[in-house]
């Protein structure tokens, strides 16, 4: 599968995830972009995170205070590379776990912390 499919089967994935979220919550997901990277960039891991990561939350949580200078608009970033290689290369694992990055990583736009994410079955 090329980088351009696993592209587009990521943005699929993301856009049904959305369309089966409650309403009040579709309504808030909306508005936090998903981007695809390959892989995450030294300047992204920096010491907190490993190479493998599936995804990240960027910015503010939906409803905090950004401040006079935010440093980055909310985003949630998906790096295809990784989730391919954790897939094992199986579409459908794949999918599921695009799915379950982009619930993860929207839990943490929504202001759910680590606990509250797992406790929620997004780890």
């Amino acid at each position: 599968m090329t980088h351009a499919q696993r592209s587009r089967l990521a943005e699929d994935t993301v856009a049904a995830t959305l369309r089966r979220l409650p309403p009040a919550i579709r309504e808030i997901a909306a508005r936090v972009p998903v981007v695809h990277h390959d892989w995450p960039s030294e300047a992204i891991l920096g010491d907190e995170f490993e190479p493998d990561i599936l995804g990240m939350f960027v910015g503010s949580p939906y409803g905090a205070p950004t401040g006079e200078n935010p440093v980055a608009a909310p985003h949630i970033l998906l790096f295809l590379e990784n989730l391919w290689d954790y897939a094992e290369e199986d579409r459908a694992i794949f999918r599921d776990e695009v799915r379950l990055t982009y619930l993860h990583e929207l839990g943490h736009y929504l202001g759910w912390d680590e606990d509250e994410v797992a406790a929620r079955g997004l780890e």
